[in-house]
């Protein structure tokens, strides 16, 4: 018993058992987050048809700023693949004005 009373007098024992509980809590929030934030630039690389292990890289700072770079600025293969669609049907490229024909030479 009197070692239960040494120890809820010291005021520092339960602000630091606090503090460890929300370091714990913000570690677990933080690990949720960035899984998820993994995961939302797996489904996109995907659907842009490009490899979706790029995703990964987010992990590391600067290398996740250049695949966003390279993702927002690059052609994607599904454009090239509708591009060559196009072609193939003897359809105007996209963006061509309504009515719009193509030239071939």
């Amino acid at each position: 018993m009197q070692l239960l009373l040494a120890q809820s007098s010291d005021p520092s024992a339960g602000a630091l058992a606090a503090m460890a509980a929300m370091s714990g809590v913000f570690l677990l929030v933080g690990l949720v987050f960035t899984v998820f934030m993994i995961w939302i630039y797996f489904v996109i690389l995907k659907k842009t048809g490009m490899s979706p292990w790029l995703s990964l890289l987010m992990l590391v700072p600067l290398a996740g700023f250049v695949v966003l770079l390279i993702v927002a600025f690059s052609e994607w293969p599904i454009e090239r693949e509708n591009r060559a669609l196009r072609a193939q049907l003897g359809l105007p490229p996209a963006g061509a004005p309504p009515g719009a024909a193509i030239v071939q030479g």
